[in-house]
């Protein structure tokens, strides 16, 4: 993989955007919460995950609040602590893979921050959290298919949202890190 594959949607973002967090999304295993940290400490911001921020409150992990819940149960908690997090200034947050399943979440995330999508293909997610107990939306049969249903159904939900698209596949973290603050320093001097 090429450091210098970068994409950026055509869509451009609304020129009033604040730019002063941001969020990533993207499917489980994309790297959200290793690269948030990365970018934090690079860009001096404080990191917060929004599973972390729910499983704290809930004094529970999210396999439990599924089962107590339900998925639903889960996404309603999810949506209240998205709202409240992106309302934050100077922050890299890493959200839930569902994050952008809830149009009101895509528009809090398009409208207070600066959006990150890490795109990674659903055979290395696969291959990233085929061990991975803590993932209540893998615990099937066939866990490949059911990312390759997930990938389908929110990559264009991604894309919606996005403002800088980085595939976070099978490359160094030192180089994605560098094509990203790339296209981030881009999109922001673009804004002014």
């Amino acid at each position: 993989m090429n450091c210098n594959d970068t994409q950026t949607p055509a869509a451009a973002p609304a020129p009033t955007k604040p730019a002063g967090s941001l969020f990533l999304v993207g499917l489980m295993g994309a790297g959200k919460t290793t690269i948030g940290r990365l970018l934090s400490r690079h860009r001096d911001m404080e990191f917060v995950d929004s599973d972390y921020e729910i499983v704290a409150r809930c004094g529970v992990s999210i396999p439990t609040i599924f089962e107590i819940e339900g998925e639903a149960g889960f996404r309603k908690r999810e949506s209240a602590m998205i709202d409240e997090l992106t309302q934050r200034g100077g922050i890299v947050l890493a959200t839930g893979g569902g994050a952008v399943l809830d149009p009101v979440n895509r528009e809090h995330l398009k409208t207070r921050g600066t959006v990150i999508y890490l795109r990674c293909s659903p055979q290395e997610l696969y291959l990233r959290t085929r061990h991975d107990r803590n993932r209540p939306l893998l615990q099937t049969e066939d866990p490949l298919a059911r990312l390759e249903a997930l990938y389908a159904q929110r990559h264009p939900l991604y894309m919606e949202v996005a403002d800088v698209v980085i595939d976070s596949g099978k490359q160094s973290t030192h180089c994605l890190m560098r094509k990203l603050e790339t296209e981030l320093d881009r999109v922001l001097a673009a804004r002014g």
